[in-house]
């Protein structure tokens, strides 16, 4: 499975209100500043975004955007789901009721099915919440990592 840019940048977003999640509203700059692309192309994710009730927006110059749950109960198959429709590594094993004719002389069906299965439990069972979390720990990694003195204390 090979996300797009448009999945990578929408996630990243998503992970960006859920650490901002109950401080106010986000602009889109904001979000898209952090990203490094531009408010156009995110706004378009966003729509996406809000058309699967993920997030909600709020017009004028106190507006933005936010998660319309907390981020412990957004999970990322939402997400992505949201903004590529399907997440299947193969058509064969897709979500979208695709038969494969070849089903019964595939030798590699059941390693597919398996690794499908997988890739589905981890993205029902990881919530922004977990990115959010992991994300944290990993800048307080990386910053130890730069500064090996101060990590000692």
């Amino acid at each position: 499975m090979k996300l797009s840019t448009r999945a990578r940048y929408g996630l990243k977003a998503m992970v960006d209100l859920a650490l901002r999640y109950g401080g106010g509203m986000v602009s889109i700059a904001t979000l898209a500043n952090l990203q490094g692309i531009s408010d156009a192309y995110l706004e378009q994710l966003i729509a996406a975004l809000r058309k699967a009730g993920l997030v909600v927006s709020v017009r004028g110059a106190q507006g933005g955007y936010a998660l319309s749950r907390p981020p412990e109960e957004i999970n990322v198959d939402e997400v992505l789901q949201a903004l590529e429709g399907s997440t299947a590594v193969m058509d064969c094993v897709g979500t979208k009721g695709n038969i494969c004719d070849n089903a019964c002389s595939c030798s590699a069906r059941p390693l597919w099915l398996k690794l499908q299965n997988r890739i589905d439990e981890v993205l029902r069972n990881t919530t922004l919440a977990d990115m959010a979390e992991d994300y944290k720990q990993q800048c307080i990694h990386m910053q130890n990592k730069q500064n090996p003195t101060e990590a000692r204390g």
